[in-house]
């Protein structure tokens, strides 16, 4: 079946699979605006704001990305008793996700990025957070989430941003209900929690964190092999999918296999959430009936049209398709 084809079918396939995406929720408010002069009190520029806007970031991103797809999405997380909580609850029904599952945690504020944009160019970021582990008292009411949800899904995303959610006894506990549901897992960890995601089907790291994680860089090519036998090394039974920005992508399959994918951006105005995006295509794409090679490229395709936009973005349908039959890759 030529590309074009079987992607239109596994398109139209996803939006009947429900998928449960469980992570570290994140609000994105970017300030837009115009630099013209420097200030007086220190040798920094001056925004004139424009405008601002909120978008949902983190764990929050994959959601809007599914839901960009019409794939019907269930969400697992904390936020905290703030107004940025209560925006993103918001934000994320209007998408049309489930948010039945996101707690409010009083003991924690909801991670807030604030980014400052001037034509076209971060200027600035600010950060509102707390890394803290969450309590066993929330853990073990998210897991009860989890496993009425599981039942309704066909696939299981973890997004970890290391903000607490992802400790040890935590994606232990959430491998074990999804291994007994038959439930394939994808995640996207952080190095310091790679081990606990030991047992997902597929794991992807950018390469400044595969090369954490295994202790050698992603280039030249013999180094990216050693990377990724390492990691194999470190997730028995899993796939892993190190993204490496403008060298593209490699996908180290646990039966030894090693695909690479070029990188398929021709212009690239802002990585915010290119990540997210991969993952969330991963999702859908195997979730549908794709291989994981099958997944890669299309991941390719949807991170290309996105790093094309400024601010946190999704790839749609049509996007999507005009890229493969640009004939790129």
């Amino acid at each position: 079946m030529p590309k074009k084809a079987w992607l239109q079918t596994y398109l139209q396939r996803c939006k009947e699979l429900p998928l449960l995406v469980v992570g570290d929720l994140m609000l994105d408010h970017w300030v837009w605006g115009n630099v013209s002069r420097i200030s007086p009190e220190a040798p920094i520029p001056v925004v004139d704001v424009q405008r601002y806007t909120y978008t949902p970031g983190g764990a929050a991103n994959v959601v809007t990305n599914l839901r960009e797809l019409g794939v019907p999405v269930k969400l697992v997380g904390v936020v905290g008793r703030d107004d940025s909580g209560r925006r993103l609850r918001a934000l994320l029904r209007r998408e049309g996700a489930d948010v039945s599952g996101v707690l409010t945690d009083t003991a924690r504020p909801t991670t807030l990025k604030t980014r400052i944009v001037a034509h076209s160019q971060q200027m600035v970021r600010a950060d509102f957070e707390s890394r803290e582990p969450i309590s066993e008292n929330v853990e073990r009411e998210l897991l009860e989430k989890i496993a009425l949800l599981l039942p309704q899904v066909q696939l299981v995303v973890f997004s970890d941003y290391d903000k607490g959610l992802f400790q040890s006894r935590f994606v232990t506990a959430l491998l074990e209900l999804a291994n007994e549901a038959g439930i394939r897992v994808i995640g996207g960890p952080k190095p310091a929690n790679l081990k606990r995601f030991a047992g997902a089907h597929l794991v992807t790291l950018n390469a400044k964190e595969a090369t954490q994680a295994s202790g050698h860089p992603t280039l030249p090519q013999s180094s990216l092999l050693m990377a990724g036998q390492e990691l194999l090394h470190q997730l028995p039974g899993s796939h892993v999918l190190v993204t490496r920005g403008e060298h593209g992508m490699a996908l180290f399959e646990h039966g030894g296999t090693v695909h690479h994918q070029p990188a398929l951006a021709t212009q690239v105005f802002d990585v915010s959430g290119a990540g997210d995006t991969v993952l969330s295509t991963l999702a859908w794409t195997l979730a549908a009936g794709a291989t994981p090679a099958q997944a890669i490229e299309v991941a390719s395709h949807a991170a290309a049209v996105v790093v094309r936009k400024v601010g946190t973005a999704t790839a749609s349908p049509s996007e999507i398709l005009g890229s493969v039959g640009e004939g790129r890759g």
